[in-house]
């Protein structure tokens, strides 16, 4: 049996509207959260879970850390159910929500550190071993003794995951990890959750909007919307299905013969530089170069596929989401 495995989850909740004039009751309003939902992930993956707000992906990661109660269907997680089993389940799972803090606010980072350690029972040699190697990783040192409110937002994400890992858990959820990161701890943030995926075999949860973190970090993605479970395999075969445009900037040694392009090309001048895009589908790409050394003699090229984010805007109107 898969370490992860779901079957069938829905999951509903009831919205009350506001009153209407003149009216004594609020209209209720059913809203399907979760609609037969299944997959299975094998201990040691690291997937991505993707899909529009709204799409169920905070309701899943919520119902498999025992949170929620499903209105139907089954979950286990190492054979355990999380919302039957969750104080027993609970020691075995770490999670990161990008706008939740667990970490104290006005005390040192340390100090929260020596409670969770109490609240998970970790012998002391055991969390002194662990908190050394995060710390490490995570670049922390300097920072144990800072109250967490004066900590940078990448540097708070870097500690909640040093506080969510402490007890070696077996799974861990990350729900939005890095909204609001700048760069250079986005970089960080990768590398270190690489590092523990591939050290510990940690199994990895990742739910994001930022598809630069998927396509670094995911080798599996699942796609949600409306509820539903709509994609599940590699991101790279999701993305050929919309990577319908590419872009090509060229510079000609002299000017060139652009009317031997075809029609319908989007072409544009920055001076020596010129723009194009066009659609491999209709217009091949060896094609493509074959016309572009017709139009002069070519000093330099490049041939962009479309921005990842672009792609997947693109995914989620097709498929209406």
């Amino acid at each position: 049996m898969s370490y992860i495995h779901v079957q069938g989850l829905n999951k509903r909740f009831i919205v009350r509207r506001k009153r209407e004039k003149g009216s004594l009751l609020r209209e209720k309003q059913v809203i399907p959260a979760l609609r037969d939902v299944s997959f299975d992930i094998e201990e040691g993956e690291l997937v991505g879970y993707i899909g529009p707000n709204g799409a169920g992906k905070s309701t899943t990661v919520k119902i498999l850390s025992g949170i929620l109660t499903p209105d139907s269907g089954e979950a286990a997680v190492g054979g355990r159910v999380p919302w039957k089993d969750r104080k027993e389940y609970v020691k075995h799972i770490g999670v990161v929500f990008g706008q939740r803090m667990q970490l104290w606010w006005d005390v040192p980072v340390q100090d929260s550190y020596d409670l969770l350690r109490d609240i998970y029972r970790i012998p002391e040699d055991a969390y002194r071993q662990r908190l050394n190697e995060l710390t490490e990783a995570l670049d922390l040192g300097p920072l144990l003794r800072t109250p967490l409110r004066l900590l940078s937002l990448g540097q708070r994400m870097r500690a909640e995951l040093c506080g969510s890992l402490l007890h070696r858990p077996r799974l861990l959820f990350l729900d939005e990890p890095t909204i609001g990161l700048d760069a250079v701890s986005k970089l960080a943030l990768r590398d270190f959750l690489r590092w523990e995926n591939r050290e510990n075999r940690t199994t990895i949860l990742l739910t994001t909007h930022d598809m630069e973190d998927i396509a670094a970090l995911c080798p599996r993605v699942m796609v949600l919307g409306h509820g539903q479970k709509l994609y599940d395999g590699g991101l790279s075969a999701l993305l050929s299905r919309f990577d319908r445009t590419r872009t090509v900037t060229v510079r000609y040694d002299g000017e060139p013969d652009l009317s031997v392009l075809p029609a319908g090309l989007g072409i544009s001048r920055e001076g020596e530089l010129v723009r194009l895009s066009y659609e491999p589908e209709t217009l091949p790409t060896p094609d493509l170069l074959g016309l572009l050394q017709k139009a002069g003699a070519i000093r330099e090229m490049t041939v962009q596929p479309q921005n990842i984010d672009r792609l997947i805007a693109d995914m989620y109107r097709e498929m209406d989401l």
